[in-house]
């Protein structure tokens, strides 16, 4: 009943107040990396597997600017991310737009985080549990350690979460993550990405 119903009913009315009583807070965000990202634009979207592995576009706020090379190539990721954007990153202000997901019924606030497109033909059958729910702002493997883990603890948890999601386990990650995000435990703003088909491959 929860898993089916009532779940998608509170992330409903819940993202909708979440979005009302923060709009100042993300208003004043908005400006800022408006004028951060020199014209680059505030946000950042991009296509995720979600439910059933079906394509959307998730909304992020953009912590990057566009600063090219001589030859017009961008620069690395560690060189555009701007002051404004690490600390967004940091303290996860960066997830608050995918409410606007939430709204749509393209996400869940808990659930497995939606990774990119090209990992779907590395994911074993197990893993592949994690597109049975919809994907969260906040789930199990970011309330034990975020960016810290390594990829198959963390897709693990993301099976475990799918197999036992219930009530009481949302409202349990709903307080860790509060409890994250205020320590800011888990979050690397720059660390270097580590891509799962790249390392996956590598291991073939």
């Amino acid at each position: 009943m929860y898993k089916r119903y009532i779940k998608r009913i509170l992330d409903f009315i819940i993202s909708l107040l979440a979005l009302i009583c923060l709009s100042p807070i993300l208003l004043v965000v908005t400006i800022w990396l408006h004028f951060a990202n020199k014209g680059a634009g505030v946000f950042f979207l991009q296509e995720r597997p979600g439910k059933d592995a079906k394509i959307f576009k998730i909304i992020k706020f953009k912590s990057m600017n566009d600063s090219r090379d001589a030859n017009g190539n961008l620069l690395p990721d560690k060189e555009r991310l701007t002051k404004v954007g690490k600390f967004i990153r940091s303290t996860s202000i960066d997830e608050l737009p995918q409410l606007i997901n939430v709204l749509k019924g393209d996400m869940a606030l808990i659930g497995p985080r939606p990774l990119l497109i090209r990992y779907l033909p590395y994911y074993t059958e197990r893993e592949k549990l994690r597109h049975s729910v919809r994907p969260g702002i906040t789930g199990w493997a970011q309330v034990h350690g975020r960016n810290a883990i390594d990829w198959d603890s963390k897709l693990e948890l993301d099976a475990q979460y799918a197999e036992h999601l219930s009530f009481s386990m949302d409202i349990r990650i709903f307080f860790l993550t509060i409890k994250k995000v205020i320590r800011r435990e888990g979050a690397i703003a720059d660390k270097k990405e580590n891509y799962l088909d790249i390392e996956r491959h590598n291991k073939i």
